[in-house]
């Protein structure tokens, strides 16, 4: 596979510029700060519980704690975790919100006391999605998502047009989507629901508005990826606020930065196999960063139409300032 020498290429880490901009943010900030980026190859999960603790063990100050979300989504479940850890630590917390805040990191954001909503800013609808190991096969040969809205408006079309006699709608729908897809995208829903609210719950009192913001969340829009922007968030009965200019403006240089860390590193070995070394997420504090970096080979397997991963090393990776010494080590989460 490797005839010739090939120059890896890596993905800068930035340690320097992006501690100088946290710092200045939180000069003017009366609580700690923090953030969490996710860049769009990947998503909220479960670990990243692990990567918050280890920037929050020893680095907080005081009782508010301002967060800067950006992310396309991922694990609900994953969302609860951050929110019950961040709570351990924190009196009250802020979401610090300039761009995409979608799916499963909404739900983290309504962990918070209050959202500051840049105007490139949007939630989105908390419409559930999975991708199961029986879902329906794509063109190349992955499994897609299916969602519960989808499978809805499938059967409210069929109901409205009552010109199919007696044919039970679900022996057509199984014909494409698995029974078992059906019911775990139907447990999934009633699981998001759940979460949306308990998450909420963390500091509203008010259970019924909880159970309705939820329920609005997940049901009442007709795409997933509707943008809830300020006016519309205000409208569903979120703790909204308008971002301060000056902050905002420091988290876009602070988003730019991100953005060039998790910059795609490929390095293409021939036409069916190439090294990945990109950087996916980023959970940072004063003096401390980790970061999530893919790190391994891929070969397209002609015969199967895919891709299959090859001599992974990815993992958490560490770097903090010790004595005026920037140190970087892996951190391993499992």
């Amino acid at each position: 596979m490797k005839n010739k020498k090939i120059d890896i290429k890596t993905p800068p880490k930035l340690f320097n510029e992006t501690q100088s901009l946290i710092q200045e943010i939180s000069k003017n900030l009366d609580g700690d700060f923090i953030t969490y980026w996710i860049s769009a190859n990947s998503r909220i999960i479960g670990d990243d519980t692990v990567a918050f603790y280890e920037i929050l063990k020893n680095n907080v100050n005081k009782e508010k704690l301002y967060i800067f979300i950006k992310s396309d989504g991922g694990s609900g479940e994953a969302s609860l975790r951050i929110v019950n850890l961040l709570r351990k630590y924190y009196k009250s917390i802020v979401a610090l919100i300039p761009f995409d805040c979608a799916s499963a990191a909404t739900m983290l954001v309504l962990g918070a006391d209050s959202i500051k909503m840049g105007p490139l800013a949007y939630l989105t609808a908390i419409d559930t999605s999975i991708t199961h190991d029986l879902s329906p096969i794509d063109k190349d040969n992955d499994r897609v998502s299916v969602s519960q809205n989808e499978l809805s408006r499938v059967l409210n079309l069929w109901e409205d047009k009552k010109n199919n006699g007696n044919i039970n709608p679900f022996s057509e729908i199984y014909k494409y989507v698995h029974p078992l897809v059906i019911g775990s995208v139907d447990r999934a829903s009633s699981l998001s629901i759940k979460l949306t609210t308990d998450i909420l719950s963390y500091h509203m009192k008010d259970l019924k508005e909880a159970e309705r913001i939820s329920h609005t969340l997940n049901s009442e829009y007709p795409s997933h990826s509707y943008p809830i922007t300020i006016v519309e968030a205000k409208k569903i009965g979120l703790n909204v606020e308008e971002l301060n200019d000056n902050l905002n403006k420091k988290l876009l240089e602070l988003n730019e930065l991100y953005s060039e860390m998790a910059q795609l590193a490929y390095s293409d070995y021939d036409e069916v196999n190439y090294h990945d070394n990109e950087i996916l997420k980023i959970v940072e504090g004063e003096n401390c960063k980790l970061f999530y970096q893919k790190d391994k080979d891929w070969h397209y397997r002609v015969e199967e139409r895919r891709w299959i991963s090859m001599n992974d090393e990815s993992s958490w990776r560490k770097i903090s300032s010790v004595k005026n010494k920037v140190i970087e080590r892996s951190f391993f989460i499992r």
